[in-house]
């Protein structure tokens, strides 16, 4: 006679998830719709039907070096097809904010970061760390933002905390990597065959392609995310300008700094019409898929107030208004720090995870063909 199986479900994991946006858990009856309709999932061992039970029983340990949760890119097929209306795509969004805790250090920043009433008291004590630390008195004269936060300042305080965002996602994919190595049993493969393989299809966005129902999510993720690249081009070319350069005014329109204005130009209008297509996806979508939860919510809100406040401080600073022009250039300080903290903790983690997942699965050899 066969041993029984004892369960021992971690009810604080599933109250998590539930929590985490994935409160139609338990409506998921095992019908495998999702893990049908999902475009993405590989052929082997396919999600996301297993990790809707695992999650239901909460077996958390289950998750541990599971790549298919970051695999999923969310389309949200397999919501809009769901019989019984339980959202996977949204569950198993749930389920990567709890693996981000778990894989992230200090843990319990996941949930500062995610929480709605500390987010205000967060940004409240950057904004008086700056004050503290920085000469933000509204200078005479031109406006001329390295006056008010000169660039070194800038530099000291806003490098470490993007180095320190940096080395906490990193700490956390070299445990993630592990783990997936012990669950899968995989001891070697082709890392730099599947490195390479990785960086082609992030650079390409060819799953956000195969999505069907939100589709349009391709455009909207494709412009946000090279954006992203051209401003961090133009922050380079100010440092190489500034520091090891030495030119005084490497921001004016015209002359050897005209470069910069190009990328940063380029980046903030990419930016703005990024996050205007996934605000009206998410509105678009919601009767098939739901609006999204907080977790989502929240770097869409401050990617989009930096891109805001960035606009608007270079618009004011034409128009010669200072003291518009320095306040909303100081909230765009605010809120650009505490994108570079939040980094390892907050939905933007998926640039470490997913990226793992998806090398993981060309170098265990397990990719959908």
């Amino acid at each position: 006679m066969a041993e029984a199986t004892v369960i021992k479900p971690d009810l604080d994991f599933v109250k998590g998830v539930i929590e985490g946006g994935g409160e139609s858990l338990k409506k998921c009856y095992q019908c495998a719709t999702c893990t049908v309709v999902c475009n993405v999932t590989p052929d082997d061992n396919p999600f996301p039907r297993k990790e809707m039970v695992w999650a239901q029983w909460g077996l958390k340990e289950k998750f541990a070096g599971n790549p298919d949760v970051w695999l999923c890119h969310q389309c949200n097929d397999c919501t809009a097809y769901c019989p019984r209306d339980a959202k996977p795509g949204e569950v198993l969004g749930a389920i990567r904010k709890q693996t981000i805790k778990q894989y992230s250090s200090p843990a319990f920043m996941v949930n500062f970061v995610n929480s709605k009433a500390f987010i205000p008291v967060m940004l409240l004590l950057l904004a008086g760390l700056l004050s503290a630390a920085g000469t933000f008195a509204i200078p005479d004269g031109e406006i001329i933002f390295s006056k008010f936060a000169s660039t070194h300042f800038l530099q000291f305080v806003f490098t470490p905390a993007l180095l320190f965002g940096f080395a906490v996602g990193a700490l956390g994919v070299k445990k993630f990597w592990a783990d997936m190595k012990k669950s899968a049993g995989v001891s070697s493969g082709d890392l730099g065959g599947s490195v390479s393989a990785t960086a082609s299809e992030i650079l390409g966005h060819s799953k956000f392609k195969m999505c069907g129902v939100s589709k349009d999510r391709f455009t909207a993720h494709f412009l946000v995310f090279y954006s992203f690249v051209a401003l961090g081009i133009a922050t380079a070319l100010g440092v190489l300008y500034i520091d090891i350069l030495h030119i005084e005014s490497p921001f004016s329109l015209t002359g050897t700094g005209f470069p910069v204005k190009i990328f940063g130009a380029v980046g903030a209008a990419g930016l703005l019409l990024g996050v205007l297509l996934m605000i009206s996806n998410r509105f678009k979508n919601a009767e098939k898929v739901g609006m999204g939860s907080y977790f989502d919510w929240l770097l869409i809100t401050i990617i989009g107030v930096i891109m805001a406040s960035g606009i608007l401080s270079w618009l004011t600073r034409v128009a010669g208004i200072a003291t518009v022009a320095y306040s909303v250039y100081f909230i765009h300080l605010v809120f650009v720090l505490s994108l570079f903290l939040y980094l390892p903790y907050s939905k933007l983690a998926h640039m470490f995870y997913r990226s793992a997942a998806i090398c993981f699965l060309k170098y265990s050899g397990r990719e959908k063909q």
